[in-house]
């Protein structure tokens, strides 16, 4: 089993502070964890349109804008029987050891629209201080989804100041 994943970096500038969305993942038979949005992407569907649904059916929200979006290139029309797309991820992850493998992008991404508290397998859908989340990874990187905790420091590691 391999699973190809695109999960969002969902940023705002409140008043001066980063925030990022997280979540509480709550699937049936797993542990209530913190994460960011995103999810798995289904067969041949494109990447961005997967982090487009994914964002949407969690948060509610519609992405607008995917930091360095504009560097996305494919090869439509010129084989119709064997298309591919590449574009310039945040960062991209894969587990080395685990029950599932996975390999996944974050993006950076703008959003728009009404934030939902529930959506597709999660509740308390919020903003959140990027500041806050170090703070909640100092404290217990546990809490955080086992993909997410690494994404998360590679963010606060290269995206932040400090």
């Amino acid at each position: 089993m391999f699973f190809v994943n695109a999960r969002a970096f969902i940023e705002r500038d409140n008043d001066g502070v980063t925030e990022l969305i997280i979540q509480t993942r709550v699937k049936p038979g797993e542990p209530e964890v913190l994460e960011l949005p995103g999810g798995r992407l289904e067969l041949f569907e494109p990447i961005l349109a997967g982090l487009y649904r994914e964002v949407f059916e969690e948060t509610g929200l519609k992405v607008v804008r995917v930091e360095d979006q504009d560097t996305r290139s494919d090869t439509i029309g010129i084989n119709a029987e064997f298309e591919v797309e590449c574009v310039k991820p945040f960062c991209v992850y894969q587990t080395v050891n685990g029950p599932i493998d996975s390999m996944g992008m974050y993006f950076i991404c703008t959003v728009t629209g009404d934030l939902t508290e529930n959506g597709d397998n999660t509740e308390k859908v919020h903003w959140r201080p990027v500041d806050d989340i170090r703070e909640l990874m100092n404290q217990d990187p546990m809490q955080f989804s086992n993909v997410d905790r690494a994404g998360i420091m590679y963010y606060l590691k290269y995206r932040t100041s400090r």
